[in-house]
């Protein structure tokens, strides 16, 4: 029996490493620059009604401990944020973007970088197809990365949408 379960675990093991392996070969060069990790984010999430994500890129763009954070105020009022993995988001609203057409946009980027760290405040306009005039939202993508020598990683996205209360400050607007 404890053969078996050795034999199971390796088993696993090298399937993960196997595809951890075939995704480097599809994707790695999406990470390789901030630009090109950053349009891939904003890429992927993004289509016309009916047009499938390819949320294994989605995947691959984030650290494995990676958080995605909504902030702002909910039904009742009260200020806060809703932490997600990945894989939390997608399933949260990878079917609604997918049904509904999504393009997120960005249209400003601040960067400050120290090291292997590198904090973005990217401002976007969200719009329900490309073909729109007029994005329905805007806000700003506080988006943390790790660039471990051979590729970036996002690690947060933290974002907040314009409200009346809180208008976009001009200098994190296009100038």
């Amino acid at each position: 029996m404890k053969k078996f379960i050795l034999l199971l675990s390796l088993s696993v093991l090298m399937l993960s490493k196997t595809e951890a392996q075939t995704n480097d070969e599809k994707y790695l060069s999406k990470v390789q620059s901030l630009d090109s990790t950053l349009y891939n984010l904003y890429a992927v999430i993004s289509g016309e009604k009916g047009v499938k994500r390819d949320w294994e890129l989605f995947r691959y763009l984030f650290h494995a401990d990676a958080k995605l954070i909504p902030s702002g105020k909910n039904q009742e009022g009260i200020i806060g944020a809703r932490f997600m993995s990945p894989d939390d988001y997608v399933n949260s609203s990878g079917t609604y973007l997918e049904q509904n057409g999504f393009f997120e946009k960005e249209i400003h980027r601040e960067v400050d970088t120290f090291g292997n760290i590198t904090q973005v405040f990217s401002t976007y306009e969200s719009y329900r197809s490309e073909k729109d005039e007029k994005p329905f939202a805007r806000g700003i993508n506080s988006i943390q990365l790790l660039y471990d020598g051979s590729r970036y990683w996002i690690i947060n996205i933290y974002w907040m949408a314009e409200t009346a209360e809180h208008p976009l400050p001009e200098k994190y607007l296009p100038h």
